[in-house]
């Protein structure tokens, strides 16, 4: 696998050149400041460039267009990372010794279509796309509580932010919702297009000179340049003392959402040694949470936690019974501290340093994952899965132990069920 990294003026243009795949994978990634208000609009506008353009005006056009290019595959995902809000358009398309010659080309044209122009115009068009992707989103934002560990998390995080960008619900809000129309969607487009940095990702098997060319060609973005910010968030306090909330719902299980703030870290304890204190404590069947909590003292039908090393968070969820709340969060603090102590083995350290080795190598089968290895090499300075390799075991067990005591619980928020039930 060979990686280049271009300055296209523009846009950065990132090459993995890999024989691994059949396919070509582009990512097209737009980064903007994230601000809660535009996270509704900004999901809207996603949606809205790829069901209809001013070239292939309906979403059945496009899917048509598609076909055509031997089912080119194009999609899109906006998520929220640190400080910065990504939009990104992603064309999977088969490599053309599998198809013929110049269907990469009209490929790529297709993707640049779909993002240079948009149909804002024609009134027939607009307007069903607008409704559609209207009554789309209108259900996915008010469906949140249909979803209670999902729902159990955002409260959390609300309570746990305080105005934070980690504290902004990632579908958006029914109120900037409302007050969306083709006036503020050309607005905010030009905005974005005027201002966001722009990262391009190729991954497959392909002659870098060519695709350059085509880039030149068909990414035409205009964004005027300014100094990149660290989308990393820290925390101005650490939490003394914990927040206990509770709501409730109906149903036997009860959501458990715990939410543990970071304090700052040196790269190789963001990058490294919080993976292995996470594979320690709640990540896999392997972990304190699960052996623990859910085998032995059967306190939860689930139990584990995760990292989000941008934002300095661990977030514990947890599904449970109303009556198990208070011993499972007694024993969640208890193996916490035992971390803080250095109560794990040395053979724990080697088994998690081993399934880290494993999940790097199941990257190696995924292009978008690769993709993902890569821009996390650009927000956390991470390395390559090889150097990932070689860094993961330096870690010691005085590392994770002072990493240990830099994870804090500041929030811990029940959706309770109503209906009393033992755990399993």
């Amino acid at each position: 696998m060979n990686y280049k990294k271009l300055d296209m003026g523009s846009f950065q243009l990132h090459l993995i050149s890999t024989n691994r795949f059949k396919t070509i994978l582009t990512r097209v990634c737009l980064r903007d400041k994230i601000v809660k208000e535009e996270i509704t609009l900004r999901n809207f506008l996603t949606n809205f460039l790829t069901y209809s353009t001013a070239t292939y005006k309906t979403k059945r056009d496009l899917v048509l267009k598609s076909q055509d290019l031997y089912a080119a595959n194009i999609y899109t995902k906006v998520y929220r990372a640190g400080n910065y809000n990504m939009m990104s358009f992603y064309l999977s398309t088969l490599e053309e010794k599998y198809t013929e010659e110049g269907m990469l080309a009209e490929s790529i044209a297709l993707l640049s279509d779909i993002i240079f122009h948009p149909n804002f115009e024609e009134e027939e068009y607009f307007q069903e796309a607008f409704h559609f992707l209207y009554n789309s989103m209108e259900n996915a934002i008010q469906g949140l509580k249909e979803d209670p560990t999902l729902y159990s998390t955002v409260r959390m995080l609300e309570h746990l932010g305080d105005g934070a960008p980690y504290s902004f619900y990632e579908h958006g809000y029914i109120e900037d919702l409302e007050k969306i129309n083709r006036d503020l969607l050309k607005e905010y487009y030009q905005k974005v297009m005027n201002h966001s940095l722009v990262d391009i990702y190729v991954i497959g098997n392909f002659d870098d000179t060519k695709i350059v060319e085509i880039m030149k060609q068909q990414m035409q973005f205009e964004t005027f340049k300014r100094p990149k910010e660290s989308q990393i968030l820290y925390h101005e306090k650490m939490p003394k003392k914990i927040k206990t909330i509770k709501e409730s719902t109906e149903g036997s299980q009860s959501k458990l959402s715990i939410g543990c703030k970071i304090d700052r870290l040196d790269e190789f304890e963001r990058n490294y040694v919080l993976t292995i204190y996470n594979f320690l404590l709640g990540s896999g069947s392997e972990s304190k949470f699960f052996r623990i909590i859910r085998e032995q003292n059967s306190l939860a039908y689930y139990i584990y936690s995760s990292l989000n090393k941008l934002d300095h968070l661990m977030i514990i969820r947890a599904g449970i019974s109303k009556d198990s709340f208070n011993q499972t969060v007694k024993l969640v603090k208890k193996l916490m501290k035992e971390m803080e102590d250095g109560k794990f083995d040395e053979e724990s350290i080697e088994v998690a340093k081993s399934n880290y080795i494993t999940f790097l190598k199941e990257i190696e089968d995924n292009e978008s994952a690769i993709i993902e290895t890569y821009l996390a090499k650009d927000l956390l300075n991470l390395g390559n899965i090889e150097e990932r390799k070689k860094e993961i075991q330096k870690v010691t067990k005085e590392d994770i132990m002072r990493v240990a005591k830099k994870v804090k619980i500041d929030t811990v928020f029940l959706l309770e069920g109503d209906v009393e039930n033992e755990g399993d």
